[in-house]
């Protein structure tokens, strides 16, 4: 979730809804200037007794941090008094509400740059593991851990939206402290290619849910679905989350997207370092001065973006696009999400032919695949009466075309195209590593859940 870094007392003031719509358009870049930025996060563990440290305890989350800070150019960042992110040339490294780890990475121009910087960033967190006892967990959701047994970071939002979530929903509370995701965040070029990259993100997120579907367990059992993680967001919030059905209704585009921004209930308000309580009321009444936390007083721009930063659908706009439907996983899959979603929407070729793939399909097909698919994954039928795999077969090679046509080489002249191997491996075995993780506890390690710390640790 989004860090603040600065009060910004001083940004302009928001007087009307024209006010709001810049931070889109500004977004619009020329494709020679088109990023990829990769934010994933990880479980973080004693290695003794796979406990999850509390923030202050001695060799805890805090000190996690300022052991990372000495591995690079990192700067802490301060809320209340307590180091709660680190700033630096790779991006934020930042606390999920229970200690989940998340490095939300630079915008860089190749896979291959953005490869090397988790590479960068999980041998950080090795080297500090080392030496504070502590191991990292690439999976969607905790594997054995209650609510109970987790700790709460010291990041004030958390504490607002822990208070909230329950009113609004059964799950949001797993949401916070049990899971762990991958986001790929991603340039548009016009307010048309927006609609067209957001219009292919959605309809294609359930796939990335299947071949991502990484947490087919909670609290030691097999919990019946593939991503949990994924089921979690249909009982989080209604009011922020799901597949925004407008997003494919004719002439879609800012105007739009901004009224249903306005209409997500907000959290909190940023004022002089420290989260105000905002929780249910409406941004609407904000920019009217009738607020009733801050009674008044109107919004500025920075408020504008932290409360663009509470909505939680599947495909998410602020000045890019957030690809946000992935379970947490190992190193590679790190670097294959962003691959995926870079061929399908950075070459017009590639993103003509995915949409080509579901243009046709009725605002409820789209929605019965999304639903199906958390206990199915790849299995799950699509509005063609064809299994998800199948569909991912073709979309892969739409992405692979996608990837070499952007002629990215590293130094030993390979395109970005061999970071879709492990997405490759899983359609070729069509079983999701959810599947691959069952049969395991099912067949080796004979009904004991912990022996996924031995093979899914970082």
């Amino acid at each position: 979730m989004t860090t603040r870094t600065a009060s910004d007392t001083a940004d302009p003031q928001i007087d009307s809804r024209d006010d709001l719509l810049p931070l889109f358009i500004k977004g619009e870049k020329p494709k020679s200037a088109w990023r990829i930025g990769t934010e994933h996060e990880k479980f973080v563990y004693r290695r003794s007794d796979h406990r999850a440290p509390s923030y202050d305890e001695p060799g805890g989350i805090r000190d996690l941090l300022e052991a990372l800070a000495c591995c690079g150019q990192w700067q802490p960042v301060i809320e209340g008094g307590n180091a709660i992110a680190l700033a630096g040339p790779d991006g934020t490294v930042s606390l999920e509400p229970a200690g989940q780890l998340e490095l939300s990475g630079a915008q860089l121009e190749t896979l291959h740059q953005t490869c090397s910087e988790a590479g960068r960033h999980l041998a950080c967190c090795k080297e500090a593991g080392e030496r504070l006892g502590l191991g990292f967990l690439g999976l969607g959701m905790w594997p054995d851990k209650a609510r109970a047994d987790l700790p709460v970071m010291p990041k004030g939002r958390y504490e607002i939206m822990l208070r909230y979530m329950p009113k609004v929903g059964d799950l949001g509370l797993d949401m916070m402290l049990r899971t762990c995701t991958i986001q790929t965040n991603l340039d548009y070029g016009s307010e048309a290619d927006m609609a067209e990259k957001f219009r292919v993100g959605l309809a294609l997120q359930p796939l990335a849910t299947a071949l991502f579907a990484n947490s087919p367990f909670t609290e030691g059992k097999p919990n019946g679905f593939l991503s949990y993680r994924s089921h979690i967001w249909s009982d989080t919030d209604p009011d922020r989350t799901g597949m925004l059905p407008f997003v494919f209704e004719d002439g879609f585009g800012y105007e739009r997207y901004l009224d249903y921004a306005l209409d997500v209930p907000m959290y909190f308000v940023y004022r002089d370092g420290k989260y105000i309580d905002a929780a249910g009321q409406s941004f609407r009444d904000f920019m009217e001065g009738r607020l009733p936390a801050l009674p008044g007083e109107k919004p500025r721009i920075s408020d504008w973006t932290d409360h663009l930063s509470t909505a939680f659908p599947e495909v998410r706009l602020k000045s890019f696009l957030e690809m946000r439907g992935a379970d947490g996983g190992p190193w590679a899959r790190i670097c294959a999400l962003p691959a995926l979603w870079v061929g399908l929407l950075y070459d017009q070729s590639a993103l003509d032919a995915a949409w080509d793939e579901v243009k046709h399909w009725t605002l409820e097909e789209r929605q019965q695949l999304r639903d199906a698919v958390p206990k199915l994954g790849l299995k799950a039928l699509t509005p063609r009466g064809e299994t998800l795999r199948e569909l991912g077969q073709r979309v892969l090679a739409i992405a692979e075309s996608g990837l070499q046509a952007r002629a990215h080489l590293n130094a030993a002249g390979d395109n970005e195209s061999g970071f879709l191997d492990p997405l490759r491996e899983i359609l070729a075995r069509g079983l999701t590593p959810a599947e691959q993780l069952l049969a395991r506890y099912h067949g080796e390690w004979q009904g004991d859940v912990s022996r996924v710390y031995d093979e899914m640790s970082f």
